[in-house]
């Protein structure tokens, strides 16, 4: 029997969390989204850990600045990335549909498209764990950058389809600060209330906010609820008028955030 998966962060800049993987018994890694070689390197050298494998979701700076320096070291780690996006590292193109096989950690890791922060941005799945970069973060979701709206609203809802159990391994440390934000949208959502007191704890025990659950995502994110009354409410109260469809409403509550809260 397999042991156990460990999933743990490695925290990069100032709010910046590359995920490491790694499993007992076995001396090899994977590491998702390294913006910064130094304090990956920091960890494996005093685990003694090789690293076999670099998991990219998006082009953006803090997510693969780190790669170059880590294959200096690690020459032999396998660089996986978006097909459909311009990130000269990565060695192996992926798309949505493919199977990513990391054997020394006995892990298989579906490959979801989830456009709309950046154009090309994917997710890594394996039941019971999200790696999806700055598409959804802990009550919140990324910017619309080289996306759009209407791709970064269907790539949440399809994010919406997983089991509720499935924990969310975002990027950011952002949590405290999106609720705030989502506080404007839902004053009196009890679940976001409970949710505020928790995570305030944990930071002022220095410890992270993620990863949270899809589950707890889909009572607290106003990003993943823009089906709800209270929701729909609140994006037309700041838009001044009716909205359609729950694009609509994403559209309405990203560029609230973005103009007004950020």
């Amino acid at each position: 029997m397999a042991s156990e998966l460990r999933i743990e962060p490695i925290p990069a800049f100032e709010d910046n969390y590359i995920w490491l993987l790694t499993r007992e018994g076995h001396d090899g890694c994977t590491v998702v989204d390294p913006g910064d070689d130094d304090p990956v390197r920091e960890v494996l050298n005093a685990r003694d850990l090789r690293l076999d494998t670099i998991l990219v979701t998006h082009k953006h700076g803090d997510h693969v600045g780190g790669i170059a320096g880590l294959k200096g070291d690690w020459p032999e780690a396998v660089v996986y990335g978006p097909t459909n996006e311009p990130i000269r590292s990565v060695e192996r193109h992926l798309r949505g549909g493919e199977i990513v096989e990391l054997e020394g950690l006995d892990l298989s890791l579906d490959v979801l498209d989830v456009p709309g922060h950046t154009e090309g941005h994917i997710a890594y799945y394996t039941p019971g764990a999200l790696f999806c970069g700055d598409t959804l973060f802990a009550c919140g979701c990324g910017r619309v950058f080289s996306g759009t709206f209407e791709q970064l609203a269907e790539s949440l809802r399809s994010l919406a389809e997983l089991p509720v159990d499935t924990r969310v391994y975002c990027a950011h440390e952002y949590t405290l600060d999106n609720i705030g934000f989502a506080k404007w949208v839902e004053p009196e959502n009890p679940d976001l209330l409970v949710r505020e007191e928790r995570v305030r704890e944990l930071r002022q025990a220095g410890r992270p906010s993620v990863p949270s659950t899809l589950g707890e995502e889909l009572l607290t994110n106003p990003f993943m609820r823009t089906d709800q009354p209270e929701v729909i409410a609140a994006a037309e109260h700041w838009a001044g008028r009716s909205l359609a469809s729950p694009t609509e409403v994403f559209t309405a509550l990203r560029t609230w955030k973005d103009k007004e809260y950020d």
